[in-house]
């Protein structure tokens, strides 16, 4: 970035109130400390919630899914979230042990509001709570235990602008590289694409949980 453009950076927040002004009484009033009847709802109906966590080496967010309801909802200040099998990257489950600050994004398909969770969390491999959450005869490896902090919703307006539920806006997925393709390309062909592709749905199969 040249001098010019830092000209127009923001770095103080009394620039940035006199440029966005003062948030609605509306978005103050819906932040809670606890997960009312009315937040409980939406938590229980996504199957899908994306995690934000910090650590040593970064930011991270990285996207968790199962059937709806799948994040539980221990009492008003505690979700608990079952860990499954993945790449074991394990880049969120680090950060944790690191800082144990995290940010949840719920979303549900339809839906314009998206809810937002910020708190604490602990990873745990409880023998009793691994046992709370098998799908298809598999037990996850840990469970995220969540201390909630702050919990609010977010009004549909990113939603309805990106229009992301309209089926008319969804793309194919051979508009996009495959993943086979994706890794050829970074490893210099040392990863066979073709190959990867043509196994994959077998692999996924044998390895969703």
């Amino acid at each position: 970035m040249d001098g010019e453009e830092t000209r127009f950076l923001i770095t103080d927040e009394t620039t940035l109130a006199a440029l966005y002004g003062a948030p609605s009484e509306g978005a103050i009033r819906k932040e809670v400390d606890h997960i009312p009847p009315v937040y409980r709802a939406f938590i229980e109906a996504a199957p899908f919630v994306v995690l934000a966590t910090s650590g040593p080496d970064g930011m991270d967010a990285s996207p968790r899914g199962d059937p709806a309801g799948f994040v539980t909802v221990a009492d008003a200040h505690t979700l608990l979230i079952p860990d499954r099998r993945g790449n074991n990257r394990t880049d969120t489950l680090r950060n944790l042990i690191h800082d144990p600050r995290i940010g949840l994004l719920f979303l549900i398909p339809g839906i314009g509001e998206t809810l937002r969770v910020n708190g604490r969390a602990a990873i745990s491999v409880s023998p009793d709570l691994l046992a709370r959450f098998p799908a298809q005869g598999k037990l996850p490896r840990s469970v995220l235990i969540v201390t909630v902090e702050r919990v609010y919703f977010q009004c549909p307006k990113a939603l309805v602008r990106s229009e992301l539920w309209n089926p008319d806006k969804h793309l194919p997925r051979s508009a996009l590289p495959s993943s086979g393709t994706i890794l050829a390309a970074l490893t210099d062909g040392a990863v066979g694409g073709a190959a990867y592709d043509a196994a994959y749905p077998q692999r996924l199969r044998e390895t969703i949980y």
